[in-house]
């Protein structure tokens, strides 16, 4: 990905259960220090989704790296940055916590 141009990604989900399931994913940016360049257009993060039995699919983040990361001399050495999500069975009533905010 090229810095300031915009890209898609697909994270493939299965339920390799014999009941639906409703999860939510968090993400998570390595190199932790590259995490405040990297912007999320659209994802489906955050938000539940429910995948009936032994149902796969793809979700898709549409993403940019901000320009101003090339010019960080923090990032020099920087030429990989992995995006990785978690995906778990979300609980009835239970709030996730925003990154960030207490």
């Amino acid at each position: 990905v090229v810095p300031g141009e915009t890209a898609l990604a697909f994270y493939k989900a299965k339920n390799p259960t014999d009941k639906p399931i409703i999860g939510i994913s968090t993400y998570n940016v390595i190199p932790f220090e590259a995490g405040q360049y990297f912007n999320k257009i659209q994802c489906f993060c955050f938000e539940e989704q429910r995948l009936n039995p032994q149902e796969e699919v793809d979700m898709p983040v549409f993403f940019y790296i901000d320009p101003d990361f090339v010019e960080d001399p923090k990032m020099a050495k920087v030429d990989l940055i992995t995006l990785s999500y978690t995906f778990f069975e979300a609980k009835e009533g239970q709030k996730l916590p925003l990154p960030g905010y207490q």
